[in-house]
């Protein structure tokens, strides 16, 4: 579908509002395929107003008499006000903003548009590709490989082309333990501490299902993670899940790792929040957040009743346990939840920043991100 087609009015006369500090703004509105445009005229300030319609988490639209209002609340907690002239250009330019601010294919996004002057499309790509990483652990440890086993996404979507995994399991086997594991994320490295020789990695759950079923190959992967540690390093399986939770999940094919087929290997649940719970909780935040008008009683409370705060300590005493494991205890940390995506990569990410220097430098975290 093109962009014209979820585009019903293209421009109309409207007034935003931005906050009690900024002055309001009047102009000409115009909605594009990825922004929202406001021009003021050449007799007020020459400045063009900007929102990517991506940065729109919600829309509310209210009509009354001949004209109407659309509340926009932005992903980066901004509450944005556009007053518009006409009923139905009101309703039309909601329509539009809400189609076009969530379209599901990512290749429609603006930086798949965006050319600016003097780009080489070439120079973008792959700043940190996963061989730059594997030449730190390798000078650190030769007891991983890089393995191009996902070359071509087919076992994992979700994983790089290249992952890093131990120099004692083959392809073969890897391709086994990714059919054991929910949406083939089997177990990889996410970052070697040189300090103490142990590991962090990420995955999903196993499959194992009411039957409790095994795979000798994802069995073999983790006891060769602890082979290739130092004498007798133990490890932690961190899943963000609760006992009760991870239970249930064996009841619809998941489960998981059996303590008795996965020897030195102990786990440890710190259940944490995902899902619609957590964007009620963003949503009420950014709610407490826009109320200039209520006391510091008041807004205590709605912090606090938000439970995002709640979330976050979460998050971080789950990296902090960890990063602690590894540093403290010299254990390998293997986290997952069930699909082994959100919580966990917040947790390995975490702890990598906890850990590592060179996380928490410009250079290092792109690494990171990428």
């Amino acid at each position: 579908m093109e962009f014209s087609e979820m585009i019903r009015t293209g421009r109309a006369q409207a007034e935003l509002l931005r906050g009690p500090e900024a002055p309001p703004l009047r102009g000409t509105l115009c909605v594009t395929g990825h922004h929202l445009l406001l021009s003021p005229g050449p007799q007020a300030t020459p400045d063009l107003w900007l929102l990517l319609l991506r940065s729109v988490d919600s829309i509310e639209k209210r009509v009354a008499g001949d004209s109407g209002t659309i509340t926009l609340r932005c992903k980066d907690l901004r509450v944005l006000q556009l007053d518009i002239e006409g009923v139905e250009a009101t309703l039309d330019i909601a329509r539009s903003i809400e189609a076009l601010s969530s379209l599901e294919s990512v290749i429609t996004s603006y930086p798949f548009y965006y050319r600016p002057k003097g780009l080489r499309l070439g120079d973008a790509w792959h700043f940190h590709p996963p061989e730059r990483y594997y030449e730190r652990v390798a000078r650190e440890t030769n007891a991983w490989r890089l393995s191009e086993v996902n070359e071509d996404f087919s076992l994992c979507p979700s994983y790089p082309r290249a992952v890093i995994v131990p120099r004692a399991v083959g392809d073969d086997a890897l391709a086994r333990s990714a059919r054991f594991r929910q949406g083939g994320r089997f177990p990889v490295l996410s970052y070697h501490h040189a300090p103490s020789g142990t590991v962090l990695l990420r995955s999903s759950q196993p499959l194992t299902g009411p039957q409790k079923r095994r795979c000798a190959e994802d069995e073999e992967l983790l006891r060769a993670v602890l082979e290739g540690a130092p004498h007798g390093t133990r490890g932690f399986i961190v899943d963000t899940r609760s006992a009760q939770a991870a239970k249930q999940a064996r009841l619809t094919g998941g489960g998981t790792e059996a303590k008795a087929a996965y020897p030195g290997w102990k786990r440890l649940h710190r259940p944490m929040e995902k899902g619609r719970p957590l964007q009620e909780s963003f949503v009420r935040l950014v709610e407490a957040c826009g109320d200039l008008e209520q006391s510091m009683d008041r807004w205590l409370s709605r912090l606090e009743g938000c439970r995002w705060l709640a979330h976050v300590k979460e998050a971080l005493s789950t990296a902090c346990l960890a990063a602690q494991g590894m540093e403290r205890e010299g254990a390998c940390i293997l986290v997952h939840g069930a699909e082994g995506m959100d919580s966990t990569v917040l947790v390995t990410s975490l702890a990598q920043l906890i850990l590592d220097p060179l996380s928490r430098t410009m250079a290092g975290f792109q690494e990171l991100v990428e």
